[in-house]
């Protein structure tokens, strides 16, 4: 599975971005997926995850209440919403698929696969 994150940018303080994950290969579907950031000089956080089948999802209690994380697979994309932003939210967000079903990790080491990463800045 190839991934491509997108829809990083500059926003204000308050504002929303909403970002993108394309997925190359016909089993994306049997993916779990999940968001990623990380900013200068910290390590590598968890945001969002979904299931393969979008009924199940996992937010980091930063994230919860606005972000929303969701899934087309038709469209082999999953997507963070990210409303209310703050300057602690700025970061390169990067997404990320687990091989098989039925379950949501929330680890970096359990993730198989990692896209580009897309920079969003949060800034007056």
């Amino acid at each position: 599975v190839q991934l491509q994150a997108s829809g990083g940018g500059l926003v204000q303080p308050g504002g929303s971005l909403r970002l993108s994950c394309s997925a190359s290969g016909r089993t994306f579907s049997s993916y779990a997926t999940g968001w990623f950031r990380q900013a200068p000089g910290k390590e590598r956080e968890f945001v969002a995850a979904i299931s393969w089948s979008g009924s199940t999802t996992v937010y980091a209690d930063f994230a919860k209440g606005r972000f929303t994380i969701s899934r087309d697979n038709a469209k082999n994309t999953v997507y963070l919403q990210m409303n209310s932003l703050k300057p602690e939210d700025a970061a390169v967000y990067y997404c990320a698929a687990a091989r098989g079903t039925g379950w949501v990790p929330a680890k970096v080491y359990e993730y198989d696969y990692w896209g580009q990463g897309t920079l969003v800045t949060v800034s007056s």
